[in-house]
């Protein structure tokens, strides 16, 4: 079934929904996240800009795959897509919802053609999507546009209403990169072939069931536009792009192994099928409509990134610019700075074999390098290796990847800048800047002191798995580094100058992009201690204290003022539209309030996802799945409080029973006992948990997990 988008569509199918199941795949809303916030009721401040609610795409796309096949409403946004707009410049191949890719973007378009105005304005109404499909209607050239992908390959199918001859405009001067240089060339009469330049070079081949007349160059305003003009047909044009970064021949042999004597409607359906078979390793039974399509939204959202990059043949460009073939699925770098909180946890869970391409692909550049590369911030594939040895995956070079993961640790130069600092003085100091500002920039110090020591945790645990003694213990002892910037005044982490001596000038409520914090205040920072939490809170003079505490993180206000791009959507000072607090909801298991805990995680489920007038915006960036799991844990009642040990912390699902599907033809059940949302007990195979977590090596036995409430 289509997805048709408009307003209210949940409110209505929750009032009318029938008791048949349907399959995951019709739960699944691919618009969600492409809305924009408006009411500063639920920003927390009147915004000057557009604010990030999700920045994802609406197109077709495979899971994990090369090729995101998606509308294009506006150059350089997020994604691409913003659903305000009304007016549609092209469908590209490559979509992230970072700034970045949308490549190879394609229109079709009749009669003659203004280089600088070819855009066409649509309807929501007219417009559907579903997992592996997109559909809309273009109205100012009577066409019916859909697109379905392979993992490497587009399928365009363009019905044109009024029998006009269509031609194709192949935009290669833009994406949301800056473009350095294209080609095009015609193939034959049915094929065209070429690249576009950006930060890396995209290759693509295309086949077209209608007769090419030419392909001719416009002369717009920023550069040359090109045009292929087809020859009059009756029938639907259909269009097939095949993409690789190796080579034009590469491109061409994905579509000929991926595409060859198959209908568009034949690609559609197996595109369905295979979201079918992942989405359904998760069953969920109760819960609201709404709930079940926020589910199944997240869970399908959690699934489109990393992205592949190696050919049919086994090609891909390697770290050093050389093509290499191998015996493995080569892989984009993870968003690890967000993502390895939860996402790629949930990835290890349901898709084994690409969690372990994933870190080989990462092993593959360190070899090349020297370092594990890192995202952005931090030094998170530490955890995320070391928590899916620890979870039982194999099939990459552990010992490769830890002596690499320990270069990380020790070596400047690496993803771990002031490592020397760090190493010696216990924190990465903070510089002395009078009046600082949110993009002021400096060194993070505080957020590279936190995220250093737990990524040192990570390391320690491999390294005791390894054997290896000698840096087992440093790095053990330097995992409690993030004392070294708590500041007992306060009750919170601070910057700390080269001398020792705290920051004077501090304002706790104050966000920054870099100076003390990254992309984050003192409050949204100074519970960050997954590793060991018990210890955090000895840091204060008693467990009462430091609850109090807590509970400031989530009553004082947010200062209106206060006002920084992707910070957003506030409890108290706590943020849920950005990552680095969202392990804090967690914070009262540990005081053995967990039912204080469950309240926040409630109302972050129910007033953070699905927000705005249409039910479409997200509280904050998805930042490539990691939104979407955080949801997917917590709606099925356990989550990845230190994705690097392999346990999770337990609380009261949404739904009254779960099955998950894992490997070896074992089911885990989750039952919720009674409507209750505070956990009187918890049992795994008849036998009563101590505590609030379980092991992973309890979850893939399958049995029964029962969470009993009042």
């Amino acid at each position: 079934m289509n997805k048709k988008i408009v307003a209210a569509a949940w409110l209505f199918a929750a009032a009318f929904s029938t008791p048949a199941q349907k399959p995951p795949t019709d739960f699944v809303n691919p618009f969600l996240g492409t809305a924009p916030l408006t009411n500063p009721a639920d920003i927390g401040f009147t915004p000057p800009w557009r604010v990030w609610a999700g920045l994802t795409f609406p197109g077709a796309s495979l899971p994990n795959a090369m090729v995101q096949l998606s509308p294009i409403t506006k150059f350089g946004s997020g994604a691409g897509y913003e659903y305000e707009n009304s007016v549609i410049h092209g469908f590209a191949h490559s979509n992230k919802g970072h700034w970045n890719l949308c490549n190879i973007p394609v229109l079709p378009v009749t009669g003659e053609v203004n280089p600088d105005d070819f855009g066409s304005t649509f309807n929501h109404k007219n417009e559907s999507a579903h997992p592996g499909y997109y559909q809309v209607y273009l109205e100012r050239y009577g066409i019916n546009a859909e697109l379905t992908t392979t993992l490497r390959c587009g399928y365009h199918r363009y019905t044109c209403q009024n029998g006009h001859s269509q031609k194709l405009v192949v935009n290669l001067g833009v994406s949301n990169e800056k473009v350095r240089d294209w080609v095009i060339r015609p193939e034959g009469d049915h094929a065209f072939k070429g690249f576009q330049s950006t930060r890396e070079q995209v290759f693509f081949y295309a086949t077209a069931n209608h007769k090419i007349k030419t392909i001719k160059m416009l002369d717009g305003k920023d550069d040359n536009l090109p045009l292929v003009d087809f020859e009059d047909a009756t029938n639907a044009l259909e269009i097939k792009i095949g993409l690789s970064f190796v080579s034009v021949e590469n491109a061409k042999l994905n579509l000929e192994k991926e595409l060859a004597g198959k209908s568009f409607d034949d690609v559609k359906g197996e595109a369905a099928a295979t979201w079918e078979k992942l989405l359904s390793k998760i069953e969920v039974s109760g819960g609201t409509q709404r709930q079940k399509e926020l589910f199944y939204s997240c869970l399908y959202r959690s699934f489109l990134w990393p992205a592949l990059r190696s050919d049919v043949n086994g090609d891909f460009l390697d770290e050093k610019g050389k093509v290499v073939r191998n015996n493995f699925q080569y892989y984009t770098i993870p968003s690890l700075w967000d993502d390895y909180r939860n996402k790629l946890v949930l990835l290890e869970l349901l898709s084994p074999q690409v969690a372990v391409d994933v870190i080989r692909s990462l092993i593959d550049r360190g070899e090349k390098t020297g370092f594990i590369l890192t995202f952005f911030h931090g030094d998170h594939a530490a955890p995320f290796i070391a928590g899916a040895y620890l979870r039982g995956l194999r099939g990459f070079d552990v010992n490769s990847a830890y002596h690499l993961l320990l270069r990380n640790a020790t070596v400047e130069g690496g993803p771990r800048p002031f490592i020397t600092e760090y190493a010696s003085k216990g924190y990465v100091s903070t510089p002395d800047i009078k009046d600082p500002q949110v993009e002021t920039k400096a060194k993070a110090g505080v957020t590279k002191t936190l995220e250093y020591a737990y990524d040192d945790y990570a390391v320690a645990l491999l390294a005791k798995e390894l054997k290896d003694e000698t840096n087992y213990t440093m790095l053990m002892a330097r995992s409690h580094n993030y004392t070294n910037v708590f500041d007992p005044s306060t009750g919170l982490m601070r910057g700390r100058l080269t001398n020792g001596a705290w920051v004077e000038n501090f304002n706790p409520q104050f966000p920054y992009y870099e100076y003390m914090y990254r992309e984050a205040n003192a409050w949204q920072s100074s519970f960050f201690a997954p590793h060991d939490t018990q210890g955090l809170i000895q840091l204060y003079k008693s467990k009462s204290d430091f609850e109090k505490q807590v509970d400031r993180l989530f009553t004082i206000p947010w200062n209106t003022n206060y006002i920084a791009m992707n910070i957003n959507c506030f409890i108290g000072q706590y943020c849920h539209g950005n990552q680095p607090d969202h392990g804090f909801p967690y914070l009262y298991y540990f005081v053995g309030k967990p039912e204080k805990s469950q309240a926040i995680l409630d109302t972050i489920m129910d007033r953070f996802y699905g927000m705005g007038e249409n039910g479409l915006a997200l509280c904050g960036m998805d930042d490539c799945g990691e939104m979407s799991s955080w949801y997917v844990f917590n709606a099925i009642g356990f989550y990845p409080y230190s994705p690097a040990d392999p346990n999770y912390i337990v609380s009261v699902p949404l739904f009254d029973k779960v099955n998950i599907k894992l490997g070896d033809n074992k089911t885990l059940t989750i039952l919720k006992k009674n409507a209750g949302r505070k956990i009187t007990d918890i049992s795994w195979d008849n036998r009563k948990l101590d505590g609030y977590f379980i092991t992973h090596d309890e979850i893939i036995q399958g049995k029964q997990l029962i969470i009993t409430t009042k």
